[in-house]
């Protein structure tokens, strides 16, 4: 056979491989096998229950014949687990060094170092207990980072904390991966900030930024975050790297304006917030945790490199260099630029601000054109931070379509058409669109940082305590790693304890984190999104097999774009 023939029959045993092993299977699996804890759970789960490759009728089912060896039968059990993706999908790695930075960059700077301040002030009492929450902030993102730089470069691929959490907790068998399911996909990560952006972009059209007004306008930033990374991976990456440039001349620019601010040059009496800089400090467990929650929102991202890990050259030494880069040069930028904020405007304006202090800082320097000419490159940042957000989260959302556990798995696993997962990007485009029209606009912005961020604490927690844990009781492929790692792994893990336990317990007066919802509400959210995933995984994994008589298997098979993904069979029980 000729290197050419050869080429065409291994393309052509690529492109049969998940037809030709449903059509040979012993075991067809019925629908019930997940349609029917899908109908149960409808209102609570409906995005967990894997609908599986099986029960489709391709046509090109029939055109395509069967061919041996292309599929492999394996069990997640303790010791089959793959964490390495070996996908075999031409030009798959396309992040290089430079857009990794950015990818981390673009994340951490959203709007949080543009909208936080004022709520960060408030909760803390004083400037100085302010910008000490900020550099406290620092460190655990430091510490985060490494935690993540730890797992990144043992567990290569696509998917960040679900392979993790997969590698600590193996049995039972498909009980995490169901819980950071319902945590990857229920959650609204990028609705957040498609709302800050049409806030600003508004404030900067001299447009009141009514309810249904700033409703659409975040509906079409989210939108065009789905069509440039459904459809363009590249042009993508490209735009985010443009719009990470610019974020970064915003901030050097607010933060030159802070030292004109300093130097008296305002159009207001200079505020003179560091004559004492800790007058009217409130350091309550209540106010401390949500200043953190703030801080913390603001630093969110310096992972966000290790959800492609699979579409990264050289991934191992990226994200050793990427992290620490990003992290550095965003510490610097963050405390610079509060103290600026500081520097241009009187506490209680920046308190009375809300979001928008970066165009109160410019109004009172410059003017009010100059606020208005600001806010368009607040949006903007506001902008490539949705990018990087709906990126690596559409991402997680095809790595739990490629493990079976979504509803039609197949089409969220996919990188069809334009190979992107276009199809898991959707996904998260509708839950975000959920929270943007469902929720009262008054309270969305802090519900959907306090909800995303409480649960990230759980995981987190989970995740670093596990680096301590496998020093302790390491496995087979674990590297060894050195104290520095493991002092950096529980102090992050302890934070995060304290971050997911003092939410629930009710705040001083006067710091209550929402106006219109209980203190309690996204820690109760948090806990109800797990509780969904046990849920599920309860209904599908034990009590159906339990009844029916069969057991879960799980099935590896190659797509036509190449991706290799799981899907469910049901076998009898022996």
């Amino acid at each position: 056979m000729t290197t050419e023939e050869t080429e065409k029959w291994n393309g052509h045993k690529r492109r049969s491989a998940g037809f030709g092993f449903r059509k040979c299977s012993p075991h067809r699996l019925s629908s019930l096998n997940t349609q029917l804890p899908f109908l149960l759970l409808l209102t609570g789960v409906m995005s967990l229950a894997p609908i599986p490759s099986s029960i489709s009728n391709s046509k090109d089912e029939k055109k395509i014949p069967f061919d041996s060896a292309v599929v492999d039968i394996r069990s997640t059990d303790a010791e089959s687990i793959k964490f390495v993706d070996n996908s075999n999908v031409e030009n798959r790695r396309q992040i290089g060094l430079l857009s990794a930075i950015f990818i981390i960059f673009n994340r951490i700077i959203g709007t949080g170092v543009f909208a936080t301040p004022s709520s960060i002030l408030s909760y803390s009492g004083s400037v100085g207990l302010s910008l000490f929450m900020w550099v406290i902030g620092a460190i655990i993102a430091a510490a985060g980072m490494q935690v993540y730089i730890v797992w990144g470069t043992a567990v290569p691929k696509n998917g960040g904390e679900k392979n993790y959490l997969e590698y600590l907790f193996r049995k039972p068998r498909y009980l995490i991966t169901s819980v950071f399911a319902a945590n990857g996909v229920l959650l609204a990560w990028a609705a957040g900030n498609s709302l800050v952006f049409g806030e600003y972009i508004l404030r900067a059209a001299n447009v009141e930024p009514k309810r249904w007004t700033l409703r659409l306008v975040g509906f079409a930033c989210i939108t065009f975050a789905l069509l440039v990374h459904g459809t363009a991976v590249k042009w993508g990456l490209r735009l985010q790297n443009v719009l990470g440039v610019l974020k970064l001349i915003v901030l050097l620019f607010i933060i030159v304006t802070g030292f004109v601010a300093l130097g008296g040059h305002m159009k207001i009496e200079k505020p003179n917030n560091f004559t004492n800089a800790f007058e009217g400090t409130n350091a309550s467990a209540s106010s401390v945790c949500s200043a953190l929650y703030n801080v913390i929102w603001s630093f969110i991202g310096f992972s966000n490199v290790n959800y492609a890990l699979s579409e990264v050259k050289n991934p191992k030494r990226t994200v050793r260099i990427a992290g620490p880069i990003a992290i550095a040069v965003v510490t610097i930028l963050y405390i610079l630029a509060n103290i600026a904020y500081f520097a241009g405007a009187t506490k209680e304006d920046i308190t009375g601000s809300g979001r928008l202090v970066a165009a109160l800082l410019f109004r009172n320097v410059y003017g009010p054109k100059a606020e208005r000419a600001l806010s368009v490159f607040v949006a903007l940042s506001a902008l490539g931070n949705v990018l990087a957000v709906v990126f690596s989260q559409g991402r997680v959302n095809q790595e739990l379509g490629r493990e079976g556990i979504l509803p039609f798995s197949k089409l969220w696993g996919s990188n069809r058409p334009f190979n992107a997962p276009l199809a898991g990007l959707a996904l998260h485009w509708a839950i975000c669109l959920i929270v943007i029209f469902a929720l009262p606009p008054g309270d969305a912005y802090n519900f959907v940082i306090n909800v995303i961020s409480y649960p990230l604490s759980v995981i987190n927690a989970a995740i670093s305590f596990g680096i301590v844990y496998l020093a302790w009781r390491p496995k087979k492929d674990w590297p060894q790693q050195n104290i520095p790692v493991l002092i950096a792994a529980f102090f992050f893990g302890a934070v995060n304890v304290f971050l997911f336990i003092v939410p629930l317990t009710p705040p001083p007066v006067g710091s209550e984190p929402y106006v219109s919802l209980p203190y309690w509400t996204h820690g109760v959210a948090g806990w109800a999104v797990f509780g969904l995933g046990v849920i599920y995984w309860i209904f599908w994994a034990v009590i159906l097999p339990k009844a029916l008589g069969y057991k879960l298997r799980r099935v590896e098979e190659v797509g036509q774009d190449g991706l290799i993904r799981a899907a469910f069979r049901r076998v009898k029980a022996e």
